[in-house]
C-alpha cells in the first residue's frame, strides 16, 4: 500500500546525571535530574514524532527507521517519539496504541503546516512535516537553530516530575509544552487487517501524552511545570520528554528527554 492519507477538515542539548538516592521513603533507587540549554550558543533538540498505524501496510518501514535512531537518540538527547493513531482501525486490526489525543495532535500539525489533510506514515521534526525522513538513513537531523528556552527537569517521587522552564529574550510571546512517556521493545502479532500475518516491532511509543497548557512569556519568571506519569512498564526501556514550542507555529523552542 502506498502512504496513506485522510481527508479532514482540520481547525538538548541535555545532560542527564542519575543521583543515587538512600532514603526508604522516595521508594525507589534512583532520581533523575536532566537540564537542557542551558549554555551560550545552545540549540534546539530534535524533535521526531512518527505518526503511524498498525492497521496501515505501508507504516513498517517507517517504525523500523525510527528504531535505529535509539542509540544515537540517546546519546544526544534527543525527543523522539511513535504517535500511533486510529483512524485505520475500521479496516480490520485495532492499534492498542492508539488514542484520540494522538490523531488530534496530527490534526493540530496538519493545521500549522497549511496541510489539507492527515495520513500515515508521517514524521515530523520540529513541528513541521519531514516528507523526506527516508534520506537521513539511521542518522539524526542536526540542529541549528538557536535554542529558545531553558528546561531544568528533577525527579520528585516515583513517577513525579517537575520542570522548571526559563524562555529567552528572543522566545515568542508565549509558549506551550507537552510531555510524552514512551517506550521501547514492543510488539504485536497482527491478526487481521493490511498487516495480518505480520509480527511487528516498535520502539519510541508514545504510551502517554500530556499537554501542560499556555503561558505568557517572562523572562524574569520562569514557570514550574509538574507531571505524573504512568508506572513503567516491566521490561520496557522508557524516556520521559518534554517539548516546549509555539503555539501559533509549531515551532520547537526547546526540549528534554531522559531516562528517568
Amino acid at each position: 500500500m502506498s502512504k496513506r492519507s485522510l481527508s479532514v477538515t482540520i481547525k538538548f542539548i541535555a545532560a542527564c546525571a542519575y543521583l543515587t538516592g538512600s532514603t526508604a521513603s522516595f521508594g525507589m533507587q534512583n532520581t533523575c535530574s536532566l537540564q537542557s540549554g542551558v549554555t551560550t550558543g545552545a540549540t534546539v533538540t530534535p524533535v521526531i514524532e512518527l505518526y503511524t498505524s498498525e492497521g496501515c501496510s505501508s507504516c513498517p518501514p517507517a517504525d523500523q527507521w525510527l528504531s535505529t535512531l535509539k542509540d544515537k537518540a540517546a546519546a544526544k538527547g534527543a525527543v523522539v517519539q511513535a504517535f500511533h493513531v486510529g483512524y485505520w482501525d475500521y479496516i480490520g486490526w485495532v492499534d492498542r496504541f492508539a488514542t484520540p489525543a494522538h490523531t488530534a495532535r496530527q490534526k493540530q500539525i496538519a493545521q500549522w503546516n497549511h496541510q489539507n489533510g492527515i495520513y500515515t506514515p508521517q514524521a515530523v521534526l520540529g513541528g513541521k512535516d519531514w516528507r523526506d525522513w527516508h534520506g537521513s538513513g539511521a542518522n539524526l537531523p542536526v540542529s541549528t537553530a538557536p535554542a529558545q528556552a531553558q528546561i531544568a527537569l528533577k525527579q520528585l517521587g516515583p513517577d513525579q516530575f517537575e520542570a522548571t522552564i526559563t524562555p529567552a529574550p528572543s522566545a515568542p510571546t508565549s509558549w506551550s509544552a507537552y510531555w510524552t512517556i514512551t517506550e521501547h521493545g514492543h510488539s504485536s502479532r497482527v491478526k487481521a487487517g493490511e498487516n495480518s500475518g505480520e509480527f511487528l516491532q516498535h520502539d519510541f511509543v508514545v504510551r502517554q501524552f500530556t499537554p501542560a497548557g499556555d503561558y505568557k512569556t517572562d523572562v524574569s519568571a520562569p514557570q514550574k511545570l509538574t507531571f505524573r506519569g504512568i508506572a513503567p512498564t516491566p521490561g520496557h526501556a522508557r524516556q520521559v520528554n518534554l517539548v516546549v514550542f509555539d503555539p501559533k507555529t509549531g515551532k520547537t523552542l526547546q526540549a528534554i528527554s531522559g531516562r528517568c
